[in-house]
């Protein structure tokens, strides 16, 4: 019998330059506080994270920069699409991310936005930037692989 995984979850959106421009060093989920015009847009899925970092404003942790459309069907009511959310986050995460944000030089970046169990999730990594030396020893590793995949596809 084959168990089943990520019951409950659907990925919204994922942010794939992260993993190209940061090292992760950890992963944690975090709750977002949204209006009722901004959940409907991302159940539509107008929702992009790509340039959206979290910071921390008052001792809360905020989300910056994150784009979620305006609903079309929400009147007067609707909401700015760059407006700053706030994550929900254990007091004791906070303090340990504001910590490590602060003395060790890491960023907080949303790798992806998902639902579990109809509630709107956020997946954060503590992350450090990749210097451009980097970033190409990974674009040739990639080419590489490519490169022998067709190698011993040709070849079988």
């Amino acid at each position: 019998m084959r168990k089943k995984t990520n019951v409950g979850s659907k990925i919204i959106c994922l942010n794939r330059k992260a993993s190209f421009n940061y090292f992760f060093e950890d992963l944690l989920e975090a709750g977002i506080v949204l209006k009722g015009s901004e959940i409907k847009s991302i159940r539509n899925g107008n929702v992009n994270i790509a340039d959206s970092y979290a910071v921390e404003k008052n001792g809360e942790i905020v989300l910056i920069n994150s784009h979620i459309a305006s609903y079309k069907q929400a009147s007067y009511s609707n909401h700015s699409p760059l407006d700053d959310r706030k994550l929900l986050l254990n007091k004791r995460e906070i303090n340990k991310l504001i910590g490590k944000t602060q003395r060790e030089g890491f960023t907080l970046v949303p790798t992806k936005m998902y639902f579990k169990k109809g509630k709107a999730k956020i997946e954060l990594a503590v992350a450090k930037g990749k210097k451009q030396f980097d970033k190409r020893s990974v674009k040739k590793d990639r080419d590489w692989s490519r490169t022998k995949a067709r190698y011993i596809r040709k070849s079988s």
